[in-house]
């Protein structure tokens, strides 16, 4: 046996005070790694390298299983190895720059181009909240916002008069530009709409429901259901599948996935790529475990 299991288990439960399901994951995750160390001719812990766990990392994915059960061997492997080093049981700790796979949001799907079309087109009329919905629907796929972006902008975060808007992430702020397009139906919304809605209110949200109040995430979440089903639309779709169509539409069209990423507002380049290829992260994993001057 090449990894020392016996007073890791005993750290987990006496220490750790961890739960039977838990210390039985790590056992059997472990125990596996160990497994594959020995068939590859590894038999001390003490000299695993981070290209042996990347090949293994390699190795699960090949097998077929899903990125959460990945993830959660490289949990159990981090965990032992950084015991292992506290304990100057090895000199280094190979996991250190090991890096999870990207566990994929089950709400991955995008709209072709076409479908995208069909939806915005549906709010087609001149009432105020028709023009309201176009706006709302165009700007969202025309900059990627989230949806709790969105619908918290301000009136003064939008610049018609060079199109871009400015939206808060977490206390930071990022600009993200916008079309011709989207510029249109804002300033019809603007000019045609957002009073009658305020109903003589003052307001500094953008977009406001039909109450003046600020729009909430669920009337916006009901209202592209509602025109997702007139525009023939039969899969389950979200405010973030626009989101994602704007990513994927971008990058198969040539755009730069640094700036994808900016206008996205990610914080890691691999998130970005994920829309242009599900398999860059296993790609990254290779190189990371081939290459001979990583």
């Amino acid at each position: 046996m090449c990894l020392e299991l016996p007073s890791f288990i005993d750290y987990l439960k006496e220490q750790k005070n961890a739960s039977k399901s838990t210390v039985d994951s790590y056992q059997r995750d472990l125990r596996r790694l160990d497994s594959y160390l020995a068939d590859h001719g590894v038999e001390d812990v003490g000299t695993v390298t981070t290209t042996n766990l990347n090949s293994y990392i390699l190795y699960l994915e090949k097998q077929g299983l899903s990125s959460a059960t990945v993830s959660r061997n490289v949990s159990s492997m981090k965990a032992f190895f950084h015991y292992s080093y506290r304990k100057h049981e090895i000199a280094d700790d190979p996991t250190e720059t090991i890096r999870a796979p990207h566990i994929e949001k089950k709400l991955r799907g995008t709209l072709s181009v076409e479908e995208v079309t069909r939806l915005l087109e549906q709010p087609s009329g001149d009432s105020p909240k028709e023009l309201r919905d176009r706006a709302m629907l165009e700007l969202l796929y025309a900059t990627g916002l989230r949806v709790s972006e969105l619908i918290s902008l301000h009136t003064e975060a939008v610049h018609l008069d060079l199109n871009f808007v400015v939206c808060s992430d977490g206390g930071k702020e990022r600009v993200v530009p916008f079309g011709e397009t989207a510029r249109t139906v804002l300033e019809r919304y603007l000019e045609n709409a957002r009073m009658a809605l305020l109903k003589g209110q003052e307001s500094d949200w953008l977009f406001v429901n039909c109450s003046g109040q600020m729009m909430s995430r669920q009337g916006f979440w009901k209202l592209v259901k509602s025109y997702a089903a007139k525009a023939g639309i039969t899969r389950d779709i979200t405010p973030q599948t626009l989101r994602h169509s704007f990513a994927v539409h971008l990058l198969r069209n040539g755009a730069p996935p640094d700036s994808v990423q900016e206008m996205l507002g990610h914080s890691d380049i691999s998130t970005t790529l994920t829309y242009l290829n599900p398999g860059v992260d296993r790609m990254q994993r290779v190189y990371q475990a081939a290459h001979p001057r990583v």
